[in-house]
């Protein structure tokens, strides 16, 4: 769900990015853009020549596969899952927490081997990320052409350094979004028959069938929600990645029906919070969201039927596009679906 906290360019406009010094000289340093163009295929190998056309309709073409690449934290992390990881140098987006854990979002990856550009959004650091040498920076794309946490105001400066990738990640359903970062995570030579990648695929593929079946023996509707300190979001099944999918398993989704601009939510007041009639929350997890705890004090949160019943499951509203990623969000929502009850 993007939230107003996930900056989602379509709701929140234009952030203005912090002036950056020097950027002139380090663009002519690295000499622009490794290279765009029109349609094509992926490809290449270790070393030979390498292209990909990302989801913009965009190929990159480089002189070899991509040896020096900088991520959206997500994508870095989904790419190791997939066996790209040594090829990593650095990273944008949530990546540590104020205690200097990893976020969340970072999954598996080494947060101390990568450079931070910036740990939120507008805290890209563009004369960093031109020291880094890139060959390549890959990240999602909620909405057509906008790079996910690439600041529109430094866009220009940043993409002329190095050739971008940008993979869908929303209106379409987890499965195809996590088969489309294995092809491309393919195309830079990662090894889909590895046993660390198909023992995560078996493990999705498990966890899959046991939602299935949990949502068909136990038909409790569900309702993926997110809390700030004003606003009870309720969110759009019908555009989120994830939610797509658990609808395609027989999640009995609520589908909000006065939807924010953008498709995402619907943004309800407190007050409202009851509108829709859930027996499960699927309450979002991120840092910057309201957990149980702190919604404890709100009566109209306190009053609602699946918080009394304790039937609340946390929800990865960024889910990570990769096997070993998702096989734990539906084998949580399984077994929440498991152990509820209709409470309306």
């Amino acid at each position: 769900m993007r939230t107003p906290r996930s900056v989602s360019p379509s709701r929140r406009g234009v952030l203005a990015a912090g002036g950056a010094l020097g950027i002139g000289a380090l663009l002519a340093a690295c000499g622009g853009s490794k290279g765009s163009g029109g349609s094509g295929s992926s490809g290449g190998g270790k070393d030979g020549p390498w292209s990909f056309t990302d989801d913009r309709g965009q190929q990159v073409s480089l002189p070899r596969t991509p040896h020096r690449i900088v991520a959206f934290t997500g994508s870095a992390a989904a790419l190791h899952d997939f066996g790209i990881d040594d090829r990593i140098v650095g990273v944008f987006g949530p990546t540590k927490l104020p205690n200097g854990r990893p976020d969340p979002q970072a999954g598996d990856l080494d947060v101390d081997k990568v450079t931070l550009l910036g740990n939120a959004y507008d805290q890209f650091n563009v004369e960093k990320y031109a020291g880094l040498g890139p060959d390549l920076l890959v990240t999602n794309m909620y909405e057509p052409g906008a790079l996910w946490f690439v600041p529109d105001s430094s866009k220009d400066k940043i993409t002329k350094l190095a050739g971008s990738v940008a993979l869908t990640a929303s209106r379409v359903p987890l499965d195809r979004i996590i088969g489309r970062y294995a092809e491309f995570a393919a195309s830079l030579g990662a090894d889909l028959k590895a046993k660390k990648v198909t023992d995560a695929k078996a493990r999705f593929e498990q966890a899959a069938a046991r939602l299935r079946k949990a949502a068909a023996a136990h038909p409790v509707k569900v309702l993926a929600c997110s809390g700030s300190a004003d606003f009870f979001y309720a969110s759009n099944p019908g555009i989120s990645a994830d939610l797509m999918y658990f609808r395609s398993l027989g999640v009995d989704l609520i589908v909000p029906d006065h939807l924010d601009k953008g498709g995402y939510f619907e943004s309800l007041s407190w007050e409202n919070a009851d509108k829709y009639k859930a027996d499960v929350l699927l309450l979002d997890n991120r840092t910057a969201t309201l957990q149980p705890k702190d919604l404890a004090a709100k009566p109209s949160w306190a009053g609602l039927p699946a918080v009394k019943a304790g039937q609340i499951t946390p929800w990865a509203s960024e889910p990570r596009f990769s096997y070993a990623g998702a096989a734990p969000l539906l084998e949580s929502l399984a077994q929440a679906i498991e152990h509820a009850k209709k409470v309306n």
